[in-house]
Parts: C-alpha cells; structure tokens; sequence
C-alpha cells in the first residue's frame, strides 16, 4: 500500500504543468555529455544541445521527454533515446503586491515609503500621495533616481520652489515603476 502511494506521488509530480522558473534536469543515458540543468526562460521556453529553443511553459516533464526523444533520434543509432526529465527546483511564490509596480519617496515628505502606481503619476503627484514636502525639505534639490536595466542609474534633479512660481513645469516628470524620489533636508544657507 505504501509503495503503491509513493508512486501515486511520483507520478502526481511528474504530470504538473511546467512554468516560466522552473529548473529541470536533463539526462541523456545514450549520452552523458548532454547532461545538464535548464531553466525555463521567461518566454517559456528552454534550449537543450542538438535540439535547439523548445516550448516548455504548459507542458508536463513527461511531454518535454518526448520532444526531446524525437528531435535527437536522427543524431543516435540507437532510435530508442532514454532521457529523463525532472523538476529539480520550482520558482518561489512571489507575494502579488510584490508584483505590483511601485515608486519610493523618502526624505523629508509627510509619509516617506513605497507606493502603487497603477497609473501614470507625475512627480508631484508622487510627493502628494507621500503626504506632501516636509518643513525642512530642500525644494530645490529634489532628485529622482531611476535605475535603467544595464545598472546604470540616472537622476533628475528637481525645483520645487521653481514649479510652485510656474517656472519650472517641464520638471515635474511622469515616473516609472522602480523611481526613488529623494526630498534632501536642507541645509544651514539652503
């Protein structure tokens, strides 16, 4: 009876459906140099030696074997491949609010921390929803720093004095998911 669970287990996991993370480790007995760990790309996809780019995303650990199977016959004598396929790792549930996009505002606003944009937002709509400029805020040294995918990050620099006198509406940029928004205090002569 426990044996007959087990194998209700194994199969019960070999018949999920594959999705985008999932790490999954290939073996070939016909040829050990093919061994090796893929991941499944966020196109859904995974690319394995001498049988090129295979949709994975939807399909069972069972499904991928086939593929594999048919498409490396023509390079082996012997037709009968036996290649085994296994979820080695899935990817960790990501809480949804994590998946939402955010901004942050620190420094000396109101209510400083990270907040949902579920439309476009300007800065000052940003610095509104953080509750507005502190009272010892540098106005006119506001930054917002946004990070480009390479890594490299690039700041804005902001007057809010300016923009309050009408002088500076081109400053008031629309923002992306991921900005930081940095309100300095002033200082001594500021």
């Amino acid at each position: 009876m426990v044996a007959f669970c087990v194998f209700l287990g194994i199969s019960a996991a070999s018949a999920q459906a594959l999705k985008v993370g999932d790490s999954l480790s290939i073996s070939v007995l016909q040829d050990p140099k093919l061994d090796r760990n893929v991941t499944v790309d966020p196109s859904g996809e995974i690319a394995f030696p001498l049988a090129g780019h295979i949709r994975a995303r939807g399909l069972t650990p069972q499904a991928i074997e086939n593929i594999l199977r048919q498409k490396l016959k023509g390079n082996y004598k012997d037709e009968n491949l036996d290649i085994t396929v296994a979820v080695v790792a899935a990817p960790k549930e990501i809480p949804e609010e994590d998946l939402k996009p955010k901004i942050f505002v620190t420094g000396e606003v109101i209510r400083p921390g990270s907040y949902v944009v579920r439309q476009p937002t300007t800065l000052m709509q940003a610095i509104a929803l953080a509750g507005g400029i502190g009272p010892f805020a540098a106005k006119k040294k506001i930054q917002v720093r946004r990070r480009a995918p390479g890594g490299d990050e690039t700041i804005f620099m902001f007057n809010y004095s300016a923009y309050e006198a009408g002088l500076d509406l081109e400053g008031n940029i629309k923002l992306r998911a991921g900005d930081v928004i940095l309100v300095p205090e002033r200082g001594l002569f500021d």
